[in-house]
C-alpha cells in the first residue's frame, strides 16, 4: 500500500494544478503575468531528492508518466509535459548527488527544475508555432511569476512530506 502514496499524492497534485489559479484573486489572473502551476514538478523534485537513492529514478519514472498525463488532461499535444518534466528531474537527479539534503538545497533544486521544465515547454511550444511571445514578455511576465508561485507552494508543502518521503525511502530498501 505505501507503494502507492507517491502516486496518489502526484495525482492529487495533478487535479489540483487545473482549479489553482480559480483561488487567486481576479486581479492577480487578470493581469499580464501569467501563473502557471507546476506542482507536480515540485513534488516530482522532492521525491528525486528525498525519497530517491543514488540508484533509483522513481522520480524519473513518474515525471514521465505524470507529465503525459498532464499533456492528455491540460494541453492538446502529447509529449512536451513528458519531455521537459523527464529532462529536468533527470537534471535535478544529477544535481542532488552533488548536495546535501536540506531545506534550502531542496527548494533550491526545486526552483531550477521548474524553471528549466517551464523554459523547455516555453521553447517547445515557440519551436512548434504554439506560441509567439518575446524572449523578455515570458522571462517577466510568465517565468517568474510562475517561480514565485511553485516556490510558495515548496515552501508550504516542505515540512508536510520532508520526513515522510525520506521514511518511505530508506523502507524500500527493507
Amino acid at each position: 500500500m505505501k507503494r502507492l502514496y507517491i502516486p496518489l499524492l502526484l495525482f492529487l497534485f495533478l487535479i489540483l494544478e487545473g482549479v489553482a489559479i480559480d483561488f487567486l484573486p481576479s486581479s492577480i489572473v487578470m493581469g499580464n503575468q501569467l501563473f502557471i502551476p507546476h506542482w507536480v514538478a515540485g513534488f516530482l523534485v522532492f521525491v528525486a531528492v528525498l525519497y530517491d537513492n543514488d540508484n533509483t529514478y522513481f522520480a524519473l519514472i513518474y515525471a514521465l508518466i505524470f507529465g503525459l498525463l498532464l499533456d492528455a488532461v491540460y494541453t492538446g499535444i502529447l509529449g512536451v509535459y513528458m519531455f521537459s518534466y523527464a529532462i529536468s528531474i533527470y537534471i535535478v537527479e544529477n544535481f542532488k548527488k552533488m548536495l546535501h539534503r536540506n531545506f534550502f538545497v531542496v527548494v533550491l533544486l526545486g526552483v531550477v527544475g521548474i524553471s528549466i521544465a517551464d523554459l523547455l515547454i516555453y521553447l517547445t511550444y515557440l519551436v512548434i508555432g504554439m506560441t509567439d511571445m518575446f524572449w523578455q514578455d515570458y522571462l517577466l511576465n510568465r517565468l517568474l511569476p510562475t517561480v514565485l508561485l511553485n516556490l510558495l507552494f515548496m515552501i508550504i508543502v516542505y515540512p508536510l512530506f520532508s520526513k515522510r518521503l525520506q521514511r518511505w525511502g530508506n523502507e524500500q530498501l527493507d
